[in-house]
């Protein structure tokens, strides 16, 4: 999924995987990976000399003829990749989030702790507990009690009452424990074979969980304003705040931080370009991220995303959307509020964003007012 004009979301977790020095990484996928599988083998070629790789590994059936059955099954599906390796601890990090740790430090507390599993959580209000799965601990605030998902009677932390713990979908694990959680789990027909739900509360019980404070990561190179970012996208109304969070003036998610990069490859694309200062006919971006090969063409961008291969014509606006690869905005036409993904035309003098009614008649919209135009869909005038 493309993020942020040029990254991918996989991009983050692996950049803080590989800022940490974790450089033996293995991506689980199985539905529609071809896009995921190739960003990458072309991007992410680490030194095989050196015994290091990110290695994509599509859904196998090595167990049978079935596929993943939740994220638990998928490691117990792949755990000949562990033997392999033999370390003394795996991490296992989600990979659709936006955020920056510095794994080591997760990692160094659980193994100084001891503990066969250490979960990231990070604080959220008690009125939002209901939206998370929501660990509790004991007094002294490490090891995990229960691990509960979107409880409605949640009890706050024992140094913030009005606070709770959220589940990161970060874990770290001894490996033989893991190993034997794993068959374990797969050996019980009523599970759903969910590392939240079966694995987690499993370790819970016999008392051998602890949770690491997101809060006590220090990035290198991180600000107050955006130490502690992290945001969940797996909503569309949840990826345009994410998007609206990079283009502030001082953006609570700092795309510039030279000691902590977020990595990723890019097509051999010019730099973006703004031509025509014609009375109202100037090409210009205000507030926006603006990729490589876009070519603001006597248009206006406000509050937005342009990926690359974008092109506004003359006298278009788009604000407060986000724009993926290769989408041409016509002469007149004005976005509004708006997600449009790759490839799509936007004819002259269209209006997007405008009347939402007429909107969900041709297009989807969000419940939180976001257009959202579907990868090469043809727009009507």
């Amino acid at each position: 999924m493309p993020f942020g004009g040029i990254y991918r979301l996989v991009d983050f977790v692996l950049s803080n995987l590989a800022n940490g020095h974790y450089l033996q990484i293995v991506v689980l996928t199985q539905y529609k990976n071809h896009s995921l599988d190739r960003h990458i083998s072309r991007t992410w070629r680490l030194s095989a000399m050196l015994g290091n790789y990110v290695t994509p590994v599509p859904a196998q059936q090595r167990l049978g003829p079935h596929w993943f059955s939740g994220s638990a099954d998928a490691l117990f599906q792949n755990l000949n990749l562990i033997y392999d390796e033999m370390p003394d601890h795996v991490i296992v990090f989600g990979a659709d989030h936006i955020y920056r740790m510095d794994p080591r430090q997760m990692v160094q507390q659980h193994i100084e702790s001891g503990a066969e599993v250490t979960v990231a959580a990070i604080r959220q209000p008690l009125s939002l507990a209901d939206q998370f799965g929501v660990i509790e601990t004991d007094p002294a605030g490490r090891k995990i009690t229960a691990f509960r998902e979107k409880p409605k009677d949640a009890v706050g932390l024992p140094d913030a009452p009005d606070q709770v713990y959220a589940s990161m979908g970060n874990y770290v694990f001894k490996t033989q424990s893991m190993i034997d959680a794993l068959r374990e789990d797969a050996l019980d027909p009523t599970s759903k074979h969910d590392l939240g739900g079966n694995i987690i509360p499993m370790m819970v019980k016999s008392g051998s969980a602890e949770v690491y404070d997101f809060a006590d990561n220090m990035v290198p190179g991180s600000t107050e304003r955006d130490r502690g970012y992290w945001r969940d996208v797996g909503t569309l109304d949840a990826y345009y705040e994410a998007h609206m969070d990079l283009i502030s003036a001082h953006p609570v998610f700092n795309l510039y931080n030279s000691r902590w990069p977020i990595y990723t490859g890019h097509d051999p694309l010019p730099p973006a370009k703004f031509v025509h200062n014609d009375g109202d006919r100037v090409g210009r971006a205000i507030d926006s991220l603006v990729s490589a090969g876009a070519i603001v063409s006597g248009g206006l961008a406000e509050r937005s995303i342009l990926s690359p291969g974008v092109v506004l014509h003359s006298h278009s606006q788009v604000e407060d959307s986000v724009l993926m690869g290769n989408v041409k905005v016509g002469r007149g036409a004005i976005v509004r509020k708006a997600i449009i993904d790759k490839n799509v035309i936007i004819p002259d003098g269209a209006r997007i964003g405008f009347d939402l009614e007429y909107d969900r008649s041709r297009f989807a919209v969000t419940s939180g007012g976001i257009v959202v135009i579907g990868k090469n869909e043809i727009v009507e005038r």
